[in-house]
């Protein structure tokens, strides 16, 4: 793996030679770790040039517009896949052949109940609290509840974690919006898969069970396989940060709702949605896209373009697609606010400054005109998107402790005071 060699020079010092290491796909990787014997290390803001790990879970090439889980490209996954597949395909490394794909839908749901005492827990939590604060205290407390599996050395322990909060994560999210409504909390139905029944635990009540839509429902785990996972982001490294210190998987999770929480990260497609409410009317659309090319102003079109990739977000072809199939099943044709959205969507796709760019709508933009049509509040997408995206930091979670590892300890560029002493008269 590391058969090339870099040197790096330093004036009036000796080169230090650094191990070049090659992976199955992407570029090669300069191994920096014996620098510290020179007493040196590198600077690296954001992490931009440093890879943290070594993963065999998720690649993704930016400029090529390419995401793969475990080799298979998104695209496949979601038109041939399903959900609970794909998370069966994280978390293990190969797609389950008939049987074990049984077992493992059969495994799930039979951990999608959670603890009934949970639910008073909720109580402890104001009525109009954000629904991300009480993921992350809910999921947080989940250790409380569940002594049996918190052993991180036992592999069966991380194998019934992993299951757990997989399964019960559409449970929780459901229960923070049901309990934000005053409405009663809904229990999941074992005879609904995992989609259908995140809707029903969201949008049906006890004294009136609605059919869940074939449409809606396929729309809803096309999203949930399109933010399973996405390699070494903010929260997955957070997920894995903590993990390395011998945390808990549900303090880890807990961590990661936290770091995913940002409207830099995961709050991008609410924020797709407050851009349209400031853009207010088509009618202004001309001056925002002005404002948009404007370098020196400080408006954004959130939802357009995305920091890994270059060229389309792959997910975003999969998720318009899904887009036009809820509007026609809804037959949304005159909500301002969607209107809106597909008017910028069509500058977008043909004025010559975004496809310059590479501004193209992105899956944050689809996802969220899906999740408004469909009727779930701006204040659950993070929710939504921390839901299915628990499958991919459990998958690198298992795989950091699956292995040799070390707590995470980054350094820094100590720009303070020297050392100086406290003076001798303070009075």
């Amino acid at each position: 793996m590391a058969d090339k060699k870099a040197q790096l020079i330093i004036e009036g010092n000796a080169p230090v030679e650094l191990p070049v290491l090659t992976g199955t796909v992407g570029p090669d990787v300069i191994d920096v770790r014996s620098l510290t014997a020179t007493g040196r290390f590198t600077f690296d803001p954001g992490f931009m040039s440093t890879a943290s790990c070594e993963s065999k879970i998720t690649y993704i090439d930016g400029d090529k517009g390419i995401l793969l889980h475990r080799g298979y490209p998104i695209e496949q996954l979601a038109e041939q896949s399903d959900y609970l597949e794909t998370c069966y395909l994280l978390l293990n490394g190969e797609l389950p052949s008939k049987e074990e794909k049984a077992q493992f839908v059969s495994t799930i749901k039979n951990h999608t109940m959670v603890h009934e005492q949970l639910k008073t827990f909720f109580n402890g939590f104001r009525r109009d609290a954000h629904p991300m604060a009480i993921m992350c205290g809910v999921v947080g407390a989940l250790s409380a509840f569940y002594h049996d599996s918190l052993d991180i050395n036992n592999p069966q322990h991380r194998e019934v974690s992993a299951m757990r909060l997989v399964a019960k994560m559409p449970t929780i999210a459901a229960m923070t919006y049901k309990y934000s409504m005053g409405q009663p909390m809904m229990y999941p139905r074992n005879d609904l898969n995992y989609a259908e029944n995140f809707l029903h635990m969201m949008f049906n009540t006890p004294c009136e069970i609605k059919p869940i839509s074939p449409v809606l429902a396929k729309a809803m785990d096309k999203i949930f396989i399109l933010h399973a996972d996405h390699e070494q982001n903010a929260s997955t490294s957070t997920v894995r940060l903590a993990g390395s210190s011998g945390a808990n998987p549900f303090a880890c999770i807990a961590a990661g709702i936290a770091a995913l929480w940002g409207p830099a990260h995961g709050g991008a497609n609410e924020a797709v949605l407050a851009m349209l409410d400031e853009i207010g009317d088509v009618s202004n659309i001309d001056k925002f896209i002005a404002k948009a090319k404007d370098k020196n102003d400080p408006f954004k079109l959130m939802g357009f373009g995305h920091r890994v990739y270059k060229n389309r977000d792959p997910r975003a072809t999969v998720m318009k697609q899904t887009c036009d199939e809820v509007l026609g099943e809804l037959g949304i044709t005159n909500d301002p606010q969607l209107e809106l959205a597909m008017r910028l969507e069509e500058i977008a796709l043909t004025d010559p400054y975004f496809k310059e760019r590479n501004l193209y709508p992105n899956v944050d933009f689809y996802s969220g005109i899906i999740l408004k049509a469909i009727g779930i509040p701006t204040s659950m997408f993070t929710v939504i998107f921390a839901l299915a995206r628990t499958v991919g930091w459990i998958s690198h979670w298992k795989e950091m402790l699956s292995g040799p590892y070390k707590i995470g300890r980054p350094r820094q560029l100590y720009t303070g005071y020297e050392q100086r002493d406290l003076p001798a008269n303070r009075d």
